[in-house]
């Protein structure tokens, strides 16, 4: 069959022949039509996210639409290494095959999937968001970020903050749902300051951070809170991607002064039973009603070019064929 497949951690994935897979009794054989680039999906493939095996070569990918050998039409996941989603056919257990609404096609389920339960998963399982409280999410303007807006007003917030880089997105993301904007393009201090802003007009119960680094330490900074006359409310912040660093610097007196509560929330963070039901759960909301995502296709032969490319505000889905 054809497929993507890395030879190196440090070079783009080639389109050539790879071996079929063979099933175990524990899985099935996916025809795959549809695949999203997410960036975990690049970081497994340089070798750099903590789920990465190290093993070499092998197909990305980490799900998908397609069919299975009944002609049932599924979203899947968690195929066994060397067999990523980036090709004809790979193998996947039977439990991660979810039926897709006939409402929903191949491209936007593919799109949508992997950021939007990183929302959901992360509001619902980890946070515990309740309606009625209000959200912080810093890296709105990427697709994850877009849907988790999106993601925050379907699950009840009544205030969401979306701070970000991209100022024609930042617009945007007021007319999905953001009820206030913050620009990361500013200075240290002006960003802790508009931060403050916002914390002062009605406090931020939860915070889905996508980018950590320098945004998070701002955001941490702008928590802190000085004087021993105050009464710290609950903040529940949720690092779910690391785009503009891996590490922090957090003193101690941030934890000390606030109702500060950091988890994460990815692979590994929950059951897999929780992490299927909340698939499940984040394609009928699909399915009831759209969100909003914008994608690009591209065969799966251009691969290779297109790699390395800026996501530029729209998920890329490769098709096999």
């Amino acid at each position: 069959m054809n497929a993507a497949v890395v030879h190196a951690f440090d070079a783009p994935p080639r389109y050539e022949s790879f071996s079929e897979p063979v099933a175990s009794s524990e899985e099935v054989i996916v025809s795959v039509s549809a695949a999203g680039l997410h960036p975990i999906v690049k970081a497994l493939a340089s070798g750099a996210h903590y789920g990465s095996t190290g093993g070499l070569p092998l197909i990305p990918g980490i799900d998908g639409v397609g069919r299975l050998s009944d002609g049932r039409r599924v979203y899947f996941g968690a195929s066994r290494s060397p067999y990523g989603t980036f090709a004809e056919r790979t193998v996947a257990r039977p439990a991660m095959c979810l039926p897709v609404p006939e409402r929903l096609d191949d491209v936007t389920v593919a799109a949508i999937m992997n950021p939007g339960v990183s929302s959901w998963a992360a509001f619902k399982l980890r946070a515990q968001l309740a309606a009625g409280e209000n959200v912080l999410i810093l890296g709105a303007t990427g697709v994850a970020g877009r849907l988790a807006v999106q993601v925050a007003k379907r699950l009840g917030a009544k205030r969401v903050v979306a701070a970000g880089r991209n100022p024609a997105s930042l617009k945007e993301l007021e007319r999905l749902g953001a009820d206030a904007v913050i620009s990361l393009n500013v200075g240290p201090q002006d960003l802790v300051s508009a931060l403050r802003q916002e914390w002062a007009k009605d406090k931020i119960d939860v915070v889905l951070d996508y980018l950590w680094g320098s945004p998070a330490e701002r955001v941490l900074e702008a928590i802190l809170q000085r004087g021993l006359q105050h009464t710290a409310s609950r903040i529940r912040y949720v690092e779910v991607g690391s785009s503009a660093g891996a590490t922090i610097s957090l003193p101690a007196a941030t934890l000390r002064s606030s109702g500060l509560e950091l988890m994460g929330s990815g692979l590994g963070s929950a059951s897999l039973e929780r992490v299927l039901h909340s698939l499940g759960d984040f394609l009928a909301e699909a399915a009831r009603e759209a969100f909003q995502v914008k994608t690009r296709t591209a065969d799966l032969r251009e691969v290779e070019g297109l790699w390395s490319g800026a996501e530029e505000g729209a998920r890329l889905v490769f098709r096999p064929s």
